[in-house]
């Protein structure tokens, strides 16, 4: 069976962390100091008060309820205080009791402002943390080991605030050897999603049951098909999903089934070789073939590593337009062991592509035999 021997740690999206008790008394009477000192400068502390009165607005979007509460009640002490022992301040005891008023007005909202926050944030780890949950169950943390490979790899999707884009993969250790998948839905969005998870269900279900990779490839045809049924139903768009998928077990050759995706690399002593594959139609167009579906195969020896990407890291761009130079970025790095290659690749394609123009999730997996192979 695959299993997992670590997790990559997802991007958090966390709450506000608070800063510790003794930064922030010191904060505050660094705040209480500075304004009390330009107060005296200036003649006037009038106008400087208004700072003492919105630092309670700045604890309640920064601190926890209950330091919120401690940066109220000193604000309201320091202007009470202020209003009722500084001559300078105002002749009119109306404006005296306005002011602390509107203190104790505003720091009672800053402490219900604060709670609010505290509970929106607790409410979001919630759903980050059902999020996480479900990602481990749809999209399974890398490395996954099987008896017959080591499937390593980094995925990103597009959005940060999304755990799945819309590329995909999975490896299953079926009776029949290792099947592995990568694949890129058309499109973006939530429908892509869908049409992801329609995918990687048929796959883990059909890698099992079919003893052929043309059976398999077939069965994942069907599920598309149904999920853009359903999506011609609910007013989505259609998909069509490439993918490339790979049988690997005992025997130095690989099957595998391009369809319409970007074709794997075969990286063997410092050389980058292009197998030989043909490609097909994407899935959910398999009645558009004029050609039944083949498998290719290939030999995968011992020691070498197979690169499987999506073209979020083939189609990555420099402000130039220039493509991503994968094969370049591999021949570059070809001491670099398979396990830290993915990140590296990603790591690069960011740095090419220059701030804000990625397009684009990305998907990079390393396929090498079992070590007991």
């Amino acid at each position: 069976m695959a299993r997992s021997r670590r997790m990559r740690p997802s991007a958090a999206t966390g709450a506000i962390e608070p800063p510790g008790t003794i930064e922030l008394v010191v904060t505050v009477v660094l705040v209480t100091a500075l304004v009390n000192v330009l107060g005296f400068l200036s003649g006037s502390v009038v106008w400087l008060l208004g700072l003492l009165i919105f630092l309670p607005g700045a604890a309640a979007a920064l601190c926890t309820v209950r330091q919120t509460r401690f940066v109220a009640l000193w604000t309201l002490v320091v202007v009470t205080l202020a209003v009722l022992v500084g001559d300078d301040v105002t002749s009119d005891w109306d404006d005296r009791v306005l002011m602390v008023a509107l203190t104790l007005v505003l720091g009672g909202a800053s402490v219900y402002a604060c709670d609010r926050r505290i509970q929106r944030e607790r409410e979001m780890l919630s759903l980050r943390s059902t999020a996480t949950t479900m990602q481990r169950h749809i999209l399974r943390p890398l490395p996954l080991i099987t008896d017959d490979v080591l499937v390593d790899g980094a995925y990103e999707p597009v959005q940060e605030d999304r755990l799945v884009g819309g590329d995909i993969y999975d490896v299953v250790a079926s009776p029949f050897g290792t099947r592995v998948l990568i694949g890129d839905v058309q499109g973006k969005g939530l429908a892509a999603v869908g049409a992801a998870f329609a995918v990687i269900g048929a796959f883990r279900e059909a890698a099992f049951r079919e003893p052929t990779l043309t059976a398999l490839v077939d069965a994942l045809d069907a599920a598309v098909v149904r999920h853009n049924s359903y999506a011609r139903r609910t007013g989505d768009d259609e998909r069509f999903v490439t993918a490339l998928i790979l049988g690997v077990d005992a025997h130095p050759q690989v099957q595998a089934v391009n369809c319409g995706h970007v074709p794997p690399l075969l990286l063997h002593d410092g050389t980058v070789i292009d197998p030989p594959l043909d490609s097909g139609v994407p899935l959910g167009l398999g009645e558009l073939a004029t050609e039944p579906t083949t498998v290719g195969w290939f030999t995968f020896p011992a020691g070498a590593t197979l690169l499987l990407t999506t073209d979020g890291l083939t189609e990555t761009r420099a402000p130039d337009g220039t493509f991503y130079p994968l094969r370049e970025e591999l021949a570059e790095h070809a001491g670099t062991p398979p396990t830290e290659l993915p990140d590296l690749l990603r790591e690069d394609a960011h740095a090419f592509a220059g701030t804000g123009r990625r397009h684009d999730d990305i998907a990079v997996l390393t396929v090498r035999r079992s070590p007991h192979r």
